[in-house]
């Protein structure tokens, strides 16, 4: 039932919005040189790689494994980049991807291939499900979340998954988008923070 829903929504969503398509992808021509479709490999279910793609918001020239922008003065985004992050509008070509049937509409975020290695086994669990759209950390703070918090979540989804659960996802998604709420990765990881603090310690003493 998963697999025919992802189906029917992806293929009924990109035809609704094939006019938008068409006018992110000459707006982001015309405003940075650069393909519009930003293609990258990511772990998939079973940790299997995948093709990824969104439309590009950053200028050609940076590296594609950086650090997400904390803010929308970041330089690294061109000027519709930030527009279409902004408004989560920059995910739109992974409906291709559903369609295909490489990611679902719900379920964990798809991260680096590279990243599998420093996840433990619990965390690992997340690779047990199709990668998706939008999933339970994205809802429960997104951008505030570090990224343990985002593992332990995406684990708790695979763990409690159902049709019901996923629709409660869609709609609060949906209303974040309108709301552009913690859009910008404030915080990324715990451990990072505990050793920052630690070492600021050592610097004060």
């Amino acid at each position: 039932m998963k697999r025919l829903f992802d189906i029917t929504l992806s293929l009924s969503a990109i035809i609704v919005l094939l006019p938008v398509f068409a006018v992110i992808i000459i707006a982001i021509r015309i405003s940075s040189k650069g393909p519009a479709i930003f293609k990258q490999q990511r772990a998939g279910k079973n940790g299997t790689p995948f093709t990824f793609y969104k439309f590009r918001t950053m200028k050609i020239d940076v590296d594609p494994f950086g650090s997400s922008p904390k803010t929308g003065d970041d330089p690294r985004l061109t000027k519709i980049g930030k527009l279409l992050r902004e408004y989560s509008l920059d995910e739109l070509p992974q409906l291709l991807n559903v369609l295909k049937g490489d990611m679902s509409i719900v379920g964990p975020r798809p991260l680096y291939v590279s990243q599998m290695a420093e996840w433990n086994e619990r965390q690992k669990k997340r690779l047990l499900v199709k990668p998706g759209l939008t999933g339970l950390a994205q809802i429960s703070g997104r951008g505030e979340l570090t990224r343990e918090e985002k593992l332990e979540l995406d684990v708790e989804y695979v763990e409690t998954a159902s049709f019901w659960t996923d629709i409660k996802i869609i709609l609060a998604t949906v209303s974040q988008v309108f709301r552009r709420k913690s859009i910008y990765e404030k915080r990324y990881s715990k451990t990072e923070e505990t050793r920052g603090e630690a070492k600021q310690q050592v610097n004060n003493e």
